[in-house]
């Protein structure tokens, strides 16, 4: 989703800073930039479409030596991307600027209000009111009151940041749910999305709350609540190097992130298992609270919902706890119905998506406990659930998720064998295979180079099916999700024993069929239905038990080892990952990148 950076000192220069920020945040995804500085007298700015490298060039002719300044990556929803629909916007004078994430869901009424008193606007977007509406309250005199007085008149979830050429040594920063944190530095602090556009800089930072409005100058932070009060946020050392967010030698991010999973599990296990026992409170669990849960209730989105599914079946088949799985978007409109004893799971990557963190505020308004997976320490999900569980997977700057989604099936699988050892089902053979996982993982990892000349095959194709049972069914929703999102090919994942009832029509000569058979006990049954589509002309990649062999009559092969089939998920996941990437990278795609999605989606 959008991203937001800004630089206030007592000198220097803030614009290379800016650049260098908005980079940092190109992870989360957009089409348009944009840069304002505070120059005495009048905001300077300069915004394109398109990506950075479009802005920087028009960067030349900024100021230089400017010491306050904000930037701003933008992702579409009101209005197309645009030059002039970028941000920052400012007023009519060009003395106020503003860069803004999420929305404002009364900008209509307001925009209507402010033309008919004279404002002019110059762009399709909601965010160009906050600027007229600084301008109407005073903000060139006295920017801090103005900003008060416009947040009583703005609804929806946002965070923005304001700065004056009038008072050019002061951001005003903004959060309502849309996540900032400020970096604290000698001389000069910074404001962003996120930690890693000041990481380089500093690794001290605080993280705004909800309804916070902070004052940012260059030797001080000044910080209110919703109410006015004063607050003193805690101030974080951040415990990750820049260089985790850096590729490393890799083409893409995204195949950095594949490659280095094996070792991020060893980091997500690092101290949980103890004497072939999930240790509880490493998992940010207690005792007493697995014994009260009578059922699950997962809450998630995308990737994250995927895992989900699988964690449904690992909590169910080992510890005969029922769990409902829910799309995070729907959840909140169904008028769920939770039973007493229910805890309500929210699983998310960067722990700022909206929907998710809105089903997990009702769930808690209900009085149901609330326990997180999330991989973004100092997310709002992580400070606003009852319960933590940490992935360790460290900055994930692909679009697409790999080793979030694999750490939360990590995650999920602890999960289920402390409820199992819990309930007098315990299975410490499956702990202890647990510490295998890394080892096994870079073996498949070194057995997949010749996945380059299967992708190179799908790539020719502009659909694709995607097949499994049980477990395998979870992992092919996933499958077909990375294809989508990094190859821009039409996929479809269908639980493998209902192709018979309508999808079957349509494979034809050279369908191209994605196959997962890991679940031992269905495995017979799943090579059946492969041959239903190989007798229809289907063209089969199979991700398979490598003790099935060539058992199996496809047209292509992606072994894996079956420890035990509740395990394999995070092994399975890794040539599911690598035949999208290369497809995508065969197409000449933006793989880092996709078009129209972003990292964290902090609006509905």
């Amino acid at each position: 989703m959008c991203g937001i950076v800004g630089f206030v000192g007592y000198e220097g220069d803030a614009l290379p800073f800016l650049l260098e920020g908005l980079k940092r945040l190109e992870y989360r995804g957009y089409d348009s930039a944009g840069i304002a500085l505070a120059q005495p007298g009048r905001i300077a700015v300069s915004k394109a479409q398109g990506k950075l490298a479009v802005l920087e060039q028009s960067l030349q002719s900024m100021p230089q030596g400017i010491p306050c300044g904000i930037g701003h990556t933008r992702w579409a929803t009101h209005g197309r991307p645009t030059d002039e629909n970028a941000h920052p916007h400012t007023d009519c004078q060009g003395v106020i600027a503003v860069a803004h994430n999420g929305i404002i869901e009364n900008f209509q009424e307001l925009r209507d209000e402010l033309e008919a008193s004279g404002h002019q606007f110059r762009s399709e977007t909601d965010t160009e009111v906050i600027p007229h509406l600084l301008e109407v309250y005073g903000g060139a005199d006295d920017l801090v009151a103005a900003v008060r007085q416009a947040e009583k008149r703005l609804k929806g979830a946002y965070a923005f940041l304001a700065i004056s050429a009038q008072k050019p040594d002061i951001i005003v920063a903004v959060r309502r749910s849309s996540p900032l944190v400020v970096g604290l530095g000698e001389g000069v602090n910074y404001v962003a999305s996120d930690v890693s556009a000041f990481l380089a800089h500093t690794r001290q930072a605080q993280v705004l709350e909800n309804g916070d409005l902070a004052v940012i100058s260059p030797g001080r932070i000044q910080v209110t609540d919703a109410h006015g009060h004063k607050r003193n946020p805690k101030t974080l050392t951040v415990d990750w190097d820049i260089r985790q967010a850096e590729r490393g030698g890799y083409e893409h991010f995204m195949l950095k992130e594949i490659m280095e999973q094996p070792d991020v599990w060893s980091d997500c296990l690092l101290s949980r298992i103890h004497e072939d026992k999930v240790v509880v409170g490493e998992m940010g669990l207690t005792a007493k609270l697995l014994e009260g849960i009578h059922r699950i209730q997962v809450v998630a989105a995308g990737t994250a919902y995927h895992a989900g599914l699988v964690g449904k079946a690992l909590i169910e088949r080992l510890a005969r706890v029922p769990v409902d799985v829910s799309v995070a978007s729907e959840f909140r409109y169904q008028e769920p119905v939770l039973d007493p004893g229910t805890l309500v799971m929210a699983i998310s990557q960067s722990g700022e998506t909206a929907d998710t963190l809105a089903s997990m505020h009702m769930a808690q308004d209900e009085g149901f406990p609330v326990y997180s997976i999330v991989n973004t320490v100092g997310s709002t999900l992580a400070r606003d659930s009852n319960y933590v569980g940490y992935t360790h997977a460290g900055p994930e700057i692909a679009v697409a998720s790999t080793k979030a989604y694999t750490t939360q099936l990590l995650v999920l699988t602890m999960v289920a064998l402390a409820l199992a050892e819990n309930r007098g089902r315990a299975r410490p053979d499956l702990v202890r295979s647990l510490l295998a996982l890394p080892k096994a993982g870079q073996k498949v990892l070194e057995d997949l180079e010749h996945i380059q000349e299967m992708a190179a095959r799908l790539a020719e194709h502009s659909d694709v099916f995607y097949i499994g049972r049980g477990i395998d069914y979870a992992l092919a929703m996933e499958g077909q999700l990375k294809i989508k999102e990094i190859a821009y090919i039409h996929a479809e994942a269908y639980a493998a024993g209902e192709m018979k009832h309508g999808t079957l029509a349509l494979i034809e000569e050279g369908t191209p069929v994605v196959a997962i058979v890991t679940e031992r006990a269905v495995a017979e049954k799943s090579i059946s239905n492969i041959l239903e589509v190989k007798a229809r002309g289907a063209e089969v990649w199979a991700i398979l038990d490598n003790k099935l062999g060539r058992r199996v009559p496809v047209d292509h092969v992606l072994p894996v080892p079956v420890p035990d089939p509740l395990l394999v998920p995070v092994l399975a996941a890794l040539p599911l990952q690598l035949l999208a990437y290369w497809t995508a990278v065969t197409r000449g795609q933006d793989v880092d990148q996709p078009r129209n999605l972003a990292k964290s989606v902090t609006v509905e």
